[in-house]
């Protein structure tokens, strides 16, 4: 880092100021509630806004040294891996059994402003939600949402699995809060909203808008929960929804993907109202589509760096926000290296099923190469060919990794 590479007072500021202000209204809310049940809250509220960041910033998943005798400690992650033990299911602070979601929610809580838990994928959170929610009831979807995920698996037959019956409304492209209305009766138990994240309708549609439905759910009694698939928590400038103004209009439950847009790893977070959330995270099921010790080692990782502003430090959102000009340098430095390399524009993807019709302009370089050998080197070149040419896009190359290209494309 040279002097020219440190952050101005402002730029530290923008990014933290989530983070200040999320700590800064849960700390008033504290003082709020003792208030209001006759108790004397902290005189210094920015003391407890400073401790509790503190506590966000101290990783809670932490390597142990397990002096028990016991190989297989069930607190302590069980198997070791190559690093030790872990305080998994181990709370240091009282010395018994402890909970792993612990290492994570309040950083989700912090970020989202909501209790949040996750399990292994999106599929799995609706699975769960639906089960604990709607089975053995009516979940009512608008016709025009009933999408297919990846490898072939659609929504209608997860929800079916979950015990919950469809109650399909509205037509393909078109829904509108009366079909919803008209549809509720005695077994309807959730009002569910999908985000078209890997797909678009455009033309003659119309579907309501999520303050309208959760004003029905109010009405009625009914919780709304809101799939949002590829789930966006900080603005890359994509047109996707925020995760947060989701929670912010009044949707009671909300879940997407960990591994999109987010920038993690896979995993599927759950967030919302208190006593749902609560309830959720006790269904059986629950158990069964937990997270591991190394999801949440890289998750605790993410999460934080999101709260920090850290964007460049999780690679998939750095590759998100690079410049076309930044991608055009690199590109022509690395094509001076290979006979017969040419640079041209292009356009990146951000793929996975999320953004979709939305393409990143970029500079590839243009090579004749073999795409099969380059995928026999090692490491394997993955690459996209386009009119009989190898095309490169740097933006999806780690900087480290630019020599070995450069050696497998000579």
């Amino acid at each position: 880092m040279t002097l020219r590479d440190l952050p101005s007072v402002n730029l530290v500021l923008d990014r933290l100021r989530p983070l200040l202000v999320n700590e800064i209204r849960a700390a008033l809310d504290q003082a709020r509630t003792a208030l209001r049940n006759g108790h004397t809250p902290p005189a210094a509220l920015e003391a407890t806004v400073a401790a509790s960041i503190q506590t966000l910033l101290r990783p809670s998943l932490r390597r142990v040294i397990n002096a028990t005798g016991v190989v297989l400690h069930t607190n302590l992650g069980r198997a070791p891996l190559d690093d030790g033990y872990s305080n998994l299911e181990y709370d240091l602070s009282t010395g018994r059994r402890g909970k792993r979601d612990t290492h994570i929610g309040p950083l989700l809580e912090a970020l989202l402003g909501k209790p949040a838990i996750v399990v292994n994928n999106n599929a799995a959170a609706l699975f769960l939600i639906l089960n604990e929610l709607a089975a053995g009831g009516e979940a009512i979807v608008s016709r025009g949402e009933l999408i297919e995920i990846g490898d072939g698996f659609r929504i209608p037959e997860i929800m079916l699995r979950s015990g919950a019956a469809l109650h399909e409304v509205g037509t393909t492209n078109r829904t509108h809060i009366d079909d919803y209305r008209l549809a509720i009766n005695d077994r309807t138990r959730l009002l569910l909203r999908v985000h078209p994240s890997n797909f678009r309708m455009v033309g003659f549609t119309a579907r309501p808008s999520l303050p309208e439905l959760v004003e029905l759910g109010r009405e009625r009694g009914i919780p709304v929960y809101e799939d949002l698939g590829s789930g966006c928590v900080v603005d890359l400038g994509l047109n996707e929804p925020l995760a947060q103004d989701s929670l912010r209009a009044g949707a009671n439950l909300i879940s997407f993907s960990g591994d999109k847009l987010l920038g993690g790893p896979q995993a599927g977070i759950i967030a919302g109202d208190p006593e749902l959330v609560a309830r959720v995270r006790r269904n059986p099921l629950f158990r069964a589509l937990r997270q591991d010790k190394l999801c949440y080692r890289a998750m605790e990782k993410t999460l934080r760096q999101i709260l920090l502003g850290q964007l460049d430090d999780i690679p998939a959102l750095r590759m998100i926000r690079m410049s076309p000009d930044e991608i055009r340098r690199r590109a022509e430095c690395l094509a001076a290296q290979i006979p017969g390399a040419r640079v041209q524009p292009g356009e990146s993807v951000i793929g996975g099923g999320s953004t979709p019709e939305l393409t990143l302009p970029t500079w590839v370089i243009a090579v004749d190469a073999d795409e099969k050998k380059l995928r026999a080197n090692d490491p394997p070149v993955v690459a996209r060919m386009e009119n009989d040419k190898l095309l490169i896009d740097l933006r999806t190359v780690l900087p480290e990794e630019e020599q070995a290209l450069v050696q497998a494309l000579s």
